[in-house]
């Protein structure tokens, strides 16, 4: 074939059948974009053909490249410039022919090379030390290289280049069409760096402020009137995006001319190099103020008749609070505390959804009567309070029962340490015991324990008797059962004698002095959990790895518990409350252990074989729901899982949309719906004794009474603050006790459940054990059962 200057050596793509083939790249992705790469085209700039020119055409044949050959300087920039290359290699080893640095000079004041990629290849020079590279840097060339005419170090080298600079230079041209989505767009929108340096802002935006081309490029916001500046507001946006989170609300900005204009504001952090936070991108548009108040008050009025057709759960707390009995507060000072409530409105920055809610509440004040308003702006005092969704309780005099309950189940405790630090043997984990690593599986399972398993499918199966039979152990072999009938071997790709070695270690990790938070606690809401998986309903919401994670979940959920709440721990300065930061101490230990137990070793290791996005999401999964049996934010999760999935079912079964699968597949299918019924299930499966049949609730109801008796002790011996002054082995009524945590905690969470799971028979349970209880105390009798006749 002939070369001549600037002439196309490959019409047409050459790939090599040969070992060392290689695909072509035919689609890059760059983040959301699919991108099509043509074939790349490679410029050589050599003076004489040689073994180097030679081998770099060899490679470009191989690697299915397009390659031209240029003699001279001048016939390398016109064929440059009519085929614009993706790499050109410029030989640098003889100066006489040509000045290669100055051709590289030439080729980058084109507009065209700004996403080529230019090799200089130099001489190998072993007599002399390394010269710096600086030059060809600011000649313009991308890298160096060495001249080497083996033909497979060409070919190595270009395979790099296509993968690594041009690769990104590829993707550096598609960002034109988003810079140019950015220029046309009439959302005005702008791009600081993490520190908040104004790196990019559209016309739009120019426009919308006031500015000139350019004026704000590399200024700090600081330096711009973008707001009032308030402290407490920046604050209230950083506290935000500095976590990742987006923010999304409405605030006044000032132009340059000082002119004030309210903007809806959307801000994004854009997370980068180290898992940082890089840039922040803020999207603003002019808010129309237009009827603001009528259609806020339709909004509201809208609301309020929603709720009342919704809700259909019965209360049957003893205390609710009737709206209508709330005293108002007198009319003194009122218009001054309305005027001041829309003084906020319109000083408010940001608006964060509790802000947009405190918002309409004070628009609709506006053309509300006084009584209305009043008792709007009792709303407002509620709504800016931390705790929203934490019952509030009375005082300790009228139920004491449900007060140390919640102290000791819903707080971290008084973080008062005395001289005495609770040590935790939770690092020492115990292995597997030579008695407990018998083979066993579900083919030579004991047939007493076979016995004490047959009904493990129905809600009444008997936990304590299998207990009895397998000896403490309960948890191997109704795991075993379970696991094979819910497939979860199949699913993890992993034999059956490695789950058998792990739910071992993990059973053995449950402290058996413990008289509640044992492994047969742990069995306990694993039947629970494959009880509510196997409901129709819920088979309706879930895929196979919520089911995996949440057997999971439930088998792992108390691991190591020491047989003392979160409150101990924490006044008593325990070395896991410190390494926890007094935050949901047990439940971030369970799920830390169970991992690092099942990890720590392959033969008990049920997640090795699992592809490693499949293992993060199911961990993720497997985390969130542990860390949801902490009792702390109880009332958060039943609340929104009321709001979100409850009440729209409702709504769809009123409105005559029972047929309307899509609908409710929307509300059981979304993303955080399932999150948030995957938590419900596991804190109902959590703490549904008194849901059990009697004797199996009256047992559970004496087994955590002795280990809050035993905690009561201890804290008296130690000095430490009595976190359930109540639950003292001395005095303590446990029939009032149990009523307290079934009024305060379980009514409404199971109500809720049950509407959307369809659970009859715990509801009857749940009522004839609330009969049992109040007649016990109603003879003023303290003991778990009446004395015999």
């Amino acid at each position: 074939m002939e070369e001549n200057e600037g002439a196309d050596i490959s019409e047409t793509s050459s790939v090599s059948n040969g070992p060392w083939c290689k695909a072509p790249v035919t689609d890059v992705q760059f983040g959301p974009m699919r991108l099509h790469q043509d074939q790349l085209q490679v410029l050589l700039v050599f003076a004489e053909e040689d073994d180097q020119s030679n081998g770099f055409r060899w490679a470009c044949d191989k690697a299915g490249f397009r390659c031209n050959i240029a003699r001279t300087p001048q016939s390398a920039l016109e064929c440059f410039l009519d085929k614009h290359h993706d790499i050109i290699i410029i030989d640098h080893r003889h100066s006489r022919y040509f000045d290669a640095e100055a051709l590289c000079r030439s080729i980058r004041t084109t507009k065209a090379s700004e996403n080529t990629v230019i090799i200089c290849v130099v001489q190998r020079h072993t007599d002399r030390e390394e010269s710096s590279i600086l030059p060809l840097i600011s000649a313009g060339f991308t890298r160096r290289y060495i001249e080497n005419s083996s033909r497979m170090a060409c070919y190595n080298e270009l395979i790099q280049l296509e993968f690594g600079q041009v690769q990104a230079q590829f993707k550096l041209r598609a960002c034109n069409s988003l810079f140019t989505a950015l220029e046309k767009s009439q959302e005005a929108i702008e791009i600081t760096s993490e520190d908040h340096v104004i790196q990019y802002v559209n016309p739009a935006f120019e426009t919308m402020m006031g500015y000139q081309i350019g004026e704000l490029i590399e200024k700090e916001l600081t330096e711009v009137p973008i707001n009032e500046k308030k402290a407490d507001f920046l604050d209230t946006i950083n506290s935000c995006i500095k976590i990742g989170k987006e923010w999304q609300g409405m605030y006044y900005a000032k132009k340059k001319n000082g002119d004030s204009i309210q903007q809806n504001v959307k801000i994004l952090p854009v997370i980068g190099q180290g898992g940082k936070i890089r840039h922040y991108v803020s999207i603003s548009r002019l808010c129309n103020d237009n009827n603001k108040v009528e259609k806020t008050c339709e909004c509201i009025q809208a609301e309020s008749q929603t709720d009342t057709q919704t809700c259909r759960h019965k209360d049957m707390r003893k205390g609710s609070l009737d709206v209508r009995s709330t005293t108002s507060r007198g009319s003194d000072g009122s218009s001054q505390r309305r005027r001041s409530s829309m003084a906020r409105v319109h000083s408010m920055t940001i608006e964060a959804p509790i802000t947009k809610v405190i918002n309409i509440i004070n628009a609709a004040q506006e053309s509300s009567p006084m009584p209305v308003a009043e008792a709007l702006d009792r709303a407002l005092e509620i709504l800016r309070t931390t705790e929203l969704y934490s019952p509030q309780l009375g005082t300790k005099d009228e139920d004491p029962h449900t007060s140390d309950l919640v102290g000791g189940l819903m707080t971290d405790g008084l973080r008062r340490l005395s001289g005495n630090e609770y040590i935790l043997s939770a690092k020492q984990t115990h292995q597997v015991a030579g008695s407990l690593s018998s083979p066993i599986s579900l083919n030579d399972i004991p047939p007493r324990i076979t016995q004490a398993m047959e009904n493990e499918e129905q809600w009444d199966f008997d936990i304590f008797e299998l207990e009895a039979a397998t000896h403490k152990r309960p948890l191997v072999y109704l795991g075993l059962k379970i696991f094979a009938r819910f497939g979860i071997c199949e699913f993890l790709n992993c034999s059956e004698s490695t789950l058998r070695s792990w739910l071992q270690v993990i059973e053995a990790n449950y402290h058996s002095s413990n008289s509640y938070h044992n492994s047969t606690h742990s069995a306990d809401v694993l039947h629970a959990t494959a009880y509510f998986l196997s409901k129709e309903r819920v088979k309706q919401t879930l895929d196979p790895i919520d089911e995996v994670a949440a057997l999971i979940a439930a088998t792992v959920h108390d691991v190591d518990h020491p047989g003392r709440t979160n409150s101990f721990l924490c006044n008593a300065g325990s070395e896991l409350a410190i390494l926890y930061n007094d935050t949901a101490v047990l439940e971030s230990h369970h799920a830390a252990l169970a991992f690092q137990l099942t990890t720590r070793d392959g033969k008990c290791n049920i997640f090795k074989n699992m592809e490693r996005n499949e293992y993060r999401t199911l961990r993720q999964v497997i985390i969130d729901m542990v860390l949801a049996t902490e009792m702390t934010k109880h009332f958060e999760h039943v609340n929104k899982f009321v709001n979100s999935i409850n009440k729209p079912l409702a709504a769809l079964e009123e409105n005559g949309n029972n047929g309307d699968g899509e609908s409710i597949k929307t509300v059981l299918r979304s993303p955080e719906n399932r999150i948030l019924i995957k938590r419900m299930l596991i804190k109902c499966a959590d703490i549904s004794n008194p849901c059990r049949p009697r004797e199996q609730c009256i047992e559970w109801a004496g087994r955590i009474s002795e280990e809050y008796f035993a905690q009561t002790d201890e804290e008296r011996r130690q000095g430490l603050p009595v976190v359930m002054p109540v639950f003292d082995r001395n005095t303590c009524s446990i029939p009032k006790s149990q009523l307290s945590f079934i009024d305060y905690f379980i009514i409404d969470m199971f109500d809720a459940w049950d509407a959307f799971a369809d659970l009859p028979n715990l509801m009857e349970h749940l009522n004839n054990n609330i009969k049992y209880w109040k007649g016990l105390d109603g003879r003023n009798l303290r003991v778990l059962r009446p004395p015999p006749e």
